[in-house]
């Protein structure tokens, strides 16, 4: 082995490092990264809870109030609350668009689904909840912008 192999690898800059950490930062990365992950499941030609049958039988017999649709409803509003989050970070001068785009989004989901995904169930329930989650993810950021102004 040479002196060379045996040396340990360059550390990175302090500059370097800044700069990664303020990408990670960046919501623009986050949105991005956020978008991929609901493609997938927004275009996954199966329903993504296919295997999660028995699962979510057994939650309802343990907590009846706990139905399918109660399950798939707050599934909808969790799965979008980021992307209100994040847009309302990205578009921070028109939340109302981020609200618009939100909605947009979820139509288009579900269009896409009603047309070329046969196995998928679109629905007018997973437009509201999907909108309900978005505008709460917006709200979140809102909230917390005015918490830090003070």
């Amino acid at each position: 082995m040479t002196q060379h192999e045996l040396s340990p690898p360059p550390m990175a800059s302090p500059a370097a490092s800044r700069s990664r950490a303020s990408a990670l930062r960046d919501p623009r990365l986050w949105l991005g990264a956020y978008a991929v992950a609901l493609a997938a499941i927004a275009f996954w030609p199966v329903p993504v809870d296919a295997g999660a049958s028995g699962l979510l039988r057994a939650i309802s017999r343990a907590v009846p109030w706990l139905t399918y649709d109660v399950i798939e409803f707050t599934a909808n509003v969790l799965l979008f609350a980021p992307l209100g989050a994040l847009l309302a970070m990205v578009l921070w001068q028109s939340r109302w668009l981020a609200l618009l785009l939100a909605l947009a989004t979820t139509i288009v989901i579900e269009c896409v689904q009603a047309l070329f995904l046969e196995l998928r169930t679109p629905s007018v329930r997973d437009v509201v909840a999907n909108f309900v989650g978005a505008a709460i993810g917006i709200l979140i950021v809102v909230l917390m912008e005015r918490r830090r102004a003070r």
